[in-house]
């Protein structure tokens, strides 16, 4: 299986033009370390030639695709519902992500610890939810509501 990859700038989460942080999501590594690497480049072996190749790549490469005006993410507070075709609503929070651990420090990606306590709270967020429906579908509430839907 192979995964075709772009490089792209990605100015949301870059400081100028979001160069490094293209860069760094296509090597995954971590910004702070791109960063690093581009100004020690430009301070310790040729200032004139990074500084070309930054402008350089800030007009070659194109903004990563979903950023800009419009199309930021959906606010924490905010619960989006998606369908899925045919098998019903969705519900799709936030914090429902990805989780990538990193097993070295220059890699993108959380901690294991940090990974660790979001999978757990996750899991918590959804017992909670199950604990809420299973007691709503138990209660004489749902029974009644049931009987006059049935009407």
């Amino acid at each position: 299986m192979t995964i075709n990859k772009s490089l792209y700038r990605d100015p949301e989460r870059g400081r100028i033009a979001g160069v490094c942080a293209g860069i760094a999501e296509y090597f995954g590594l971590e910004i702070w370390l791109v960063r690093i690497l581009v100004v020690t480049g430009f301070v310790l072996l040729a200032g004139p030639f990074m500084l070309v190749a930054y402008v350089a790549a800030w007009f070659i490469l194109d903004k990563k695709p979903g950023t800009g005006k419009g199309k930021g993410k959906t606010p924490a507070h905010q619960t989006v519902f998606a369908h899925h075709g045919g098998k019903g609503w969705h519900n799709v929070d936030d914090e429902e992500r990805k989780v990538e651990v990193k097993s070295r420090v220059w890699q993108a990606g959380e901690p294991p610890r940090q990974a660790f306590f979001d999978i757990k709270h996750q899991f918590e967020k959804i017992e909670t939810r199950l604990r809420k429906m299973e007691g709503y579908v138990t209660s004489s509430e749902y029974q009644l509501n049931r009987e006059i839907n049935k009407l």
